[in-house]
């Protein structure tokens, strides 16, 4: 199993959120967020779209692994599914870990699950993918 650095830079919209790339290998990768004030709803817990940004980050991630960046494929999202399972507060560590299922040459199905720094399940998601 090739294993990449997770020090990979992040896009700007990553560098946005203060997700940072925990840990990349071959068929998974795991995406961290320490969650703040910005990725509060008006409830004062986490903005359910930053649980689908770290779900669909952590698939593609997962998809387009290669310890050659020359060769990193690109991937993106045909459908992403979702599910809620509890909130997360200020302070809050995240962990979202995207694992490659199967699929065809263009098309991958993957899933990824979402804890936090207890190991309390916070959200569930499912991706198909497009690798071009």
């Amino acid at each position: 199993m090739k294993t990449s650095s997770p020090q990979e830079s992040l896009s700007n919209f990553g560098q946005h959120m203060g997700y940072r790339l925990a840990e990349w290998t071959e068929g998974s990768a795991s995406i961290a967020l320490t969650i703040t004030e910005c990725h509060l709803n008006s409830a004062g817990i986490m903005h359910g779209g930053v649980l689908a940004t770290l779900i669909d980050t952590a698939c593609g991630y997962t998809l387009i692994h290669n310890p050659d960046p020359k060769k990193r494929n690109r991937a993106v999202t045909l459908s992403l599914n979702t599910q809620f399972a509890a909130s997360a507060k200020t302070g809050d560590e995240l962990i979202a870990t995207g694992l490659l299922k199967g699929g065809g040459k263009h098309i991958k199905f993957l899933s990824c699950d979402v804890k936090n720094q207890h190991g309390q399940l916070i959200g569930h998601g499912e991706a198909v993918m497009k690798l071009f």
